[in-house]
């Protein structure tokens, strides 16, 4: 089973290379993030007729996260509980059935925190913390889970081509890390790095200053598996080529293959 994280950068503008995307890698579960629109005006029927089921957690102009899959949800959680007064749209959790029972998929994006020393920055802390406390809650179930997305996190120097150049923002702050690695170390396994230790390994390349061309990236998408996902784990790859199309996200998509199948 193959399974996508990839933050689109606002779906109506990415439609047409989605679809494109979805028939040649072929992903059996994506996760989206920063789509960018309500539900009521997510493309989905231009999804569904390739096959997939499609739930969204939008928000008008900003922020919005999506599960499409192939196999039928048996269950959908939208919002990351901790703050009944946080109203942005970050997490969607799809519980499904395959043949080694339940499988938990999150697709999340993490608030950025930039400027830090305004409160964007706690509530990216804040927000990080309620995710720890989240995920810990449903490792004790003990079931495949990954957590997918946008983590706005650069975990080290490795992470970043110049690491110099984010000491100032959220992304690379001490505390941002180690709330990470806190998560990390609940028991999770991060996919990318689980199979290769390679410098200039990066999944975000900004629009500016020829960024792309000049491979000045950062690696900020994971996908995290529980200890029993992790356990089914037989490779990752970050499909890079997509950030050459015209009218590209600045993310691109990255893949991990389990071997599960659906129910």
């Amino acid at each position: 089973m193959k399974i996508v994280t990839w933050n689109i950068n606002g779906i109506k503008a990415r439609i047409g290379n989605l679809l494109v995307w979805l028939k040649d890698s072929n992903p059996d579960i994506v996760c989206l993030q920063e789509i960018k629109s309500v539900d009521e005006q997510f493309p989905r029927s231009e999804i569904e007729a390739l096959g997939y089921h499609v739930e969204t957690h939008g928000q008008k102009g900003f922020n919005g996260v999506a599960i499409l899959s192939k196999l039928r949800f048996d269950e959908v959680n939208r919002g990351l509980p901790g703050d009944d007064s946080d109203e942005q749209a970050r997490f969607i959790e799809g519980v499904f059935s395959t043949d080694k029972g339940v499988l938990r998929v999150v697709s999340l994006y993490l608030p950025n925190g930039n400027p830090v020393d305004t409160e964007k920055f706690p509530y990216k802390l804040s927000w990080m913390a309620r995710l720890e406390k989240w995920a810990g809650e449903r490792l004790l179930l003990e079931e495949p889970l990954l957590l997918c997305g946008d983590y706005n996190v650069i975990p080290e120097p490795i992470d970043a081509r110049n690491p110099e150049a984010w000491l100032g923002d959220a992304l690379f702050q001490p505390e941002t890390r180690q709330a990470f690695r806190r998560l990390l170390n609940l028991g999770f396994t991060e996919a990318t790095r689980a199979v290769t230790d390679a410098p200039d390994t990066y999944t975000f390349w900004d629009y500016q200053a020829g960024a792309w061309q000049k491979n000045n990236g950062i690696r900020i998408d994971f996908l995290l598996m529980s200890p029993e996902a992790a356990n089914r784990f037989s490779s990752a790859s970050i499909e890079k080529h997509v950030r050459a199309w015209e009218k590209p996200s600045d993310h691109v998509p990255v893949a991990a293959e389990l071997a599960l199948q659906p129910a």
